[in-house]
Order: C-alpha cells, then sequence, then structure tokens
C-alpha cells in the first residue's frame, strides 16, 4: 500500500515510539540513575532508552539507546508494549519495553546518568519512576519465548497515573 494510503493524519490519535530498556543479570537488574540536572527523572531511577528516531525500528533504537546510555550491547527481547494516553490534545506515547542480557561493552556514566546493577530484593528501597513499581515485576516475570504483556497508562484530571495490564 502506497504511504498516502496509510491514513496518516493529524486528526486521528498519533503516538510517538520510545524504547525502554531492562538488562539483567542473576538477580540483578540494571538501572539508571538520572542525572542530577535532568528535566524529567531526576535522581530517579529507571531502565534504558529513548526516542526511535525517523529510519529506526524499535529493536534498533533500542540497542542504539542502550549503547549511547551504558556502553554496553545485549541480547534483547520484546517484553511489554505500553500505550501512555497523555491527554486529549496531545499525542501519546507508545513504549516498546525490552529486557535482555549482556553480550559486550564496557559499563560507563553518560549524561542520562549512572548505571548500578542492582539486587531484585532491594528494588523497594530504590527512589524509582513512577510506574516501575508496577512494571518491573511484570518485566522480569517475561521470558523471552512469552507473548509480550499490554499495558495501557491514563491520567485521571488530577495528573494521577492509572496503569491497566491486559489479562
Amino acid at each position: 500500500m502506497p504511504s498516502k494510503n496509510q491514513g496518516a493524519s493529524p486528526k486521528r490519535y498519533t503516538l510517538i515510539p520510545r524504547t525502554l530498556i531492562f538488562l539483567t543479570r542473576g538477580a540483578e537488574i540494571l538501572l539508571l540513575e538520572g542525572a542530577p540536572h535532568k528535566r524529567l527523572w531526576a535522581s530517579l531511577y529507571n531502565g534504558f532508552g529513548g526516542h526511535i528516531e525517523r529510519g529506526e525500528d524499535p529493536l534498533s533504537a533500542a540497542r542504539r539507546e542502550l549503547t549511547e546510555e551504558s556502553g554496553l550491547q545485549a541480547d534483547l527481547w520484546l517484553a511489554a508494549t505500553v500505550t501512555i494516553d497523555t491527554g486529549p490534545d496531545t499525542p501519546g506515547i507508545l513504549l516498546f519495553v525490552f529486557r535482555g542480557e549482556v553480550t559486550g561493552g564496557l559499563l560507563r556514566p553518560s549524561t542520562e546518568g549512572r548505571p548500578h546493577w542492582v539486587p531484585r530484593a532491594r528494588l523497594d528501597e530504590l527512589p524509582l519512576v513512577e510506574d516501575l513499581h508496577t512494571l518491573l515485576p511484570l518485566i522480569l516475570e517475561q521470558k523471552a519465548q512469552q507473548q509480550p504483556v499490554y499495558l495501557l497508562y491514563t491520567y485521571d484530571a488530577r495528573g494521577k497515573l492509572h496503569i491497566r495490564v491486559q489479562p
């Protein structure tokens, strides 16, 4: 089908594609402690990731973001998709969440923050990004051969996050 027939229109609901990556090593997970100067998530722990650039597929973008932010390469697989409805007058976000294990590279900090291998048993002790308390247990249960988990994030009138997980 030609690109002009794809139904793309600024009048339709649109989604901005992004990636989020979590690496595991035994009972540890690699998290990024956001740099204190960051506009969003300063000093909070999150996975690695970012925007999918024009011409990239989600997996290639995840690999690029991981290397840029940590210096590492990894075998990655899709563990979840998260649709984030940011409100009626803005585009939403479509987050491709990957999980994997390190295959190479040297772990290093970046302008985004400092990476830390964290024991899973200590996750509750860290200042995590708001949704990770729900998302991480789901991601850590996923196996490479399983179908991804599907989540929908919405916000109420007061800005409170609501998370729905598809059964």
